[in-house]
């Protein structure tokens, strides 16, 4: 006998107090990419309370579970993450971050309470399963070099190996009860640049002698920012972002060089490649056209997510039959931001879905990387049951 969706909602009802506490412990003791030590002990806690099959220390602090159902099938896995940001916490509530300066302000924490929900209730099911569930726990998925990567190098989607891959991100700007999905490419590319502009130093007051590092570093972040609106294809989506600027060393000394750092996202391969080549072209000019030179180092980071058709139907079917056909939206356009999930679809069919975690009627609206970002927290029921229901009806297909 198959597991009813009934029986998925009664269950996750019935531990929906215990998932806010989970998410708010997490949420008070926020760790940063590659430093979490505590919320990997807690996953891991979790699991061997439910006498779930575990690896830890995989990729880094990543945990690896699974279920193993009565009969032998097929597998599916979910993802979540679990690092912080460095981000102040200035929310007045009970569960606001206790630690300075850093903050789950991406919801990795309502993403781990979900899978450990999900987790608690297919286990409680497994000898009416048939086939694996997979549960990936993962850490440093807001560093440039991903621990999505590394879990991969460390066996994370082996034995068993699934044939499909799922995961949920936060939504604010969606209410909670509904859902956004989207087949085909969800999120761009993040790359990474870091250019210094070399000058000739000299005194203030007579800058004919010199070649100013700053000058030419105003009129690079300038042309650069021209890229995308002047030397990239409208359709191709890109953007180019300055972060830091740093150079100087007195109000009248002309410096001799300026460093800045910046990120590039793009939704296209070939206009990513384009813009990469347009940088260098682009900062050669202008500061030899002025005098001046550069140096620049460039790092090719996360691909773009592109969700499955296939996998991406599977889950929008099983999430409007909880929460009903209106509340499941297909988005127009992919975001923006990038999401390292894009390691496991390369290698897996999957879906990454957007979660409404939002509710303007409470005041929760504050977006992601926010220093006051927090969820409505019945989506972490909301996003239990749909990864349960997801997981009993693809482990019922033949």
């Amino acid at each position: 006998m198959t597991v009813s969706i009934e029986e998925i909602r009664e269950s996750i009802t019935a531990i929906h107090a215990r998932l806010i506490k989970f998410r708010r412990d997490i949420h008070s003791y926020p760790e940063l990419s590659g430093e979490e030590e505590k919320t990997s002990a807690f996953v891991a806690g979790i699991l061997e309370d439910n006498d779930i099959e575990l690896r830890t220390g995989v990729g880094g602090y990543g945990v690896v579970g699974v279920i193993n159902g009565a009969r032998p099938g097929r597998t599916i896995a979910f993802r979540a993450d679990m690092d912080a940001l460095p981000v102040q916490d200035k929310k007045s509530v009970e569960y606001a971050s206790k630690v300075e300066g850093v903050m789950h302000a991406c919801g990795h924490d309502a993403h781990t309470t979900m899978l450990l929900g999900t987790a608690i209730v297919l286990n409680s099911f497994r000898e009416r399963l048939t086939g694996s569930v997979k549960l990936i726990f993962q850490p440093s998925e807001e560093r440039a070099v991903t621990g999505a990567k590394f879990m991969i190098e460390e066996g994370a989607l082996e034995d068993p190996v699934p044939s499909a891959i799922v995961a949920l991100h936060c939504f604010p700007e969606m209410e909670v009860g509904t859902v956004g999905h989207r087949p085909g490419i969800m999120s761009a590319s993040s790359d990474r640049f870091r250019i210094v502009v070399k000058g000739k130093s000299g005194h203030a007051s007579r800058p004919h002698q010199c070649v100013d590092a700053v000058l030419l570093a105003s009129l690079v972040v300038n042309a650069i920012h021209h890229i995308v609106s002047r030397r990239t294809d409208p359709l191709h989506h890109g953007v180019i972002s300055i972060g830091t600027v740093q150079g100087g060393m007195a109000p009248n000394i002309i410096a001799d060089h300026v460093e800045m750092e910046g990120t590039v996202r793009a939704l296209d391969p070939a206009a990513r490649k384009k813009i990469h080549s347009l940088i260098e072209e682009t900062i050669k000019g202008v500061t030899e056209g002025m005098g001046g030179g550069y140096e620049l180092e460039y790092w090719f980071g996360t691909p773009p997510v592109v969700n499955s058709k296939k996998v991406d139907a599977f889950v929008a079917d099983s999430a409007r039959e909880i929460l009903g056909a209106h509340n499941v939206i297909e988005l127009a356009e992919p975001l923006m931001g990038a999401e390292d999930f894009a390691y496991f679809a390369e290698k897996v069919p999957g879906t990454l879905v957007r979660l409404g975690t939002g509710n303007r009627d409470k005041g929760i609206t504050s977006h992601l990387h926010n220093s006051m970002f927090d969820i409505d927290e019945d989506a972490l029921k909301v996003g239990a049951e749909i990864l349960s229901w997801t997981a009993v009806k693809y482990l019922s297909k033949v």
